[in-house]
């Protein structure tokens, strides 16, 4: 599936010239997201990465799919895009601690806060991962521009990525595409047998 160039640091697992591709549609603060992105990090990209069964057989890009029920979806989406730009080789390490902390960031958490409260609780999330010598950076890319209704410097690779997933009529969170179409077999609960099953069906080692 396309991806444009700066958005590289979505490719989790895998070889970016991977003949297969597996499009993972997941919302930070939805809890199936979380769930999922628990069994990607511990059964997925090892099968992917450099050593893996499936190693040069197929990559799996992080689809990132904002759903604006859920309050703080979008400035925790822009914090992703964000560290993907200072500390790209980060991008995966600080979605997962996203998955793991979503809770902080759930409606009632963050009620009486502002964005720009929310958006600090973000980038102390984000600094351990990322290095104390980045804060500012990220900080600076998720602060307001000058022009009143511009949006911060990630706004349009959000806009990209939403763009994306209303494109391919994409709802539901999770949803995962193999090669381009819906794999509607795929769920949040599916274990490392059921994920093996599926490569084995589908890849020619």
């Amino acid at each position: 599936m396309a991806l444009q160039p700066t958005l590289k640091p979505l490719i989790i697992a895998g070889r970016p010239d991977a003949p297969h591709t597996l499009d993972i549609f997941l919302d930070y603060v939805c809890p199936f997201s979380a769930k999922m992105s628990l069994t990607i990090d511990k059964v997925v990209k090892p099968l992917l990465d450099a050593g893996g069964k499936y190693d040069g057989k197929v990559k799996a890009i992080l689809r990132p799919q904002v759903q604006p029920w859920h309050v703080a979806s979008t400035l925790t989406h822009e914090s992703a895009l964000a560290v993907a730009k200072v500390a790209p080789e980060k991008f995966w390490s600080y979605s997962v601690a996203l998955f793991k902390n979503q809770t902080e960031f759930f409606d009632k958490a963050i009620a009486n806060l502002t964005v720009t409260q929310i958006r600090e609780k973000l980038v102390a999330l984000a600094v351990p991962i990322i290095g104390d010598d980045k804060k500012a950076e990220l900080t600076n890319f998720l602060t307001y521009k000058s022009t009143p209704n511009g949006g911060i410097a990630v706004t349009d690779e959000l806009k990209y990525n939403i763009k994306f997933g209303r494109q391919n009529g994409i709802h539901v969170s999770p949803t995962v595409l193999w090669d381009g179409l819906v794999a509607n077999e795929i769920s949040s609960s599916w274990t490392e047998q059921d994920w093996n099953d599926f490569f084995k069906a589908k890849v020619i080692v």
